[in-house]
C-alpha cells in the first residue's frame, strides 16, 4: 500500500490515538502542522478510498485498517524495488556504506538475520 506523506500524517494520529472522529483529527493536525478542516477531510477521504481507514457514522469515526508495520513493510519493499532492483543485499550494502554501523548495531542485525532464516 502506497501512502503519501499527507496520508501518513492522518495515519500517525490514528496509530497513536486509535479510533478518532474526523473532527478530532482536524484538531490534532491543525495544532501539529497547521492544516485546515478542508485539507484534513480531503486527506481522510483519500485514506478511506485506499482502504487504509474505515469511516463509521454517527460522528465520522475513523479507524485505521492497516498497521504502521504493514505500511512500513510495503514502503520498504517499494523502495528496494525502485532503487535497488528488488535486491535486499544491494539495499543493505548501500545503507552500510553510507551510514556506517556501530558494533552493537551490527550484533543486533546479525541476530535478526539469523532469526529471519
Amino acid at each position: 500500500m502506497k501512502l503519501f506523506d499527507s496520508e501518513l500524517k492522518v495515519m500517525e494520529v490514528l496509530w497513536e490515538q486509535g479510533t478518532k472522529s474526523a473532527r478530532d483529527i482536524v484538531d490534532v493536525l491543525s495544532q501539529r502542522i497547521g492544516w485546515n478542516k478542508n485539507t484534513t477531510y480531503t486527506v481522510i477521504r483519500k485514506c478511506i478510498e485506499k482502504e487504509a481507514v474505515s469511516r463509521e457514522d454517527p460522528g465520522f469515526l475513523c479507524t485505521p485498517l492497516v498497521t504502521r508495520d504493514e505500511v512500513a513493510r510495503s514502503e520498504t519493499e517499494q523502495l528496494i524495488d525502485k532503487m535497488f532492483g528488488g535486491s535486499s543485499e544491494l539495499f543493505f550494502s548501500s545503507f552500510l556504506k553510507n551510514q556506517g554501523i556501530s558494533e552493537e548495531d551490527a550484533e543486533r542485525l546479525s541476530r535478526m538475520i539469523k532469526e529471519a532464516k
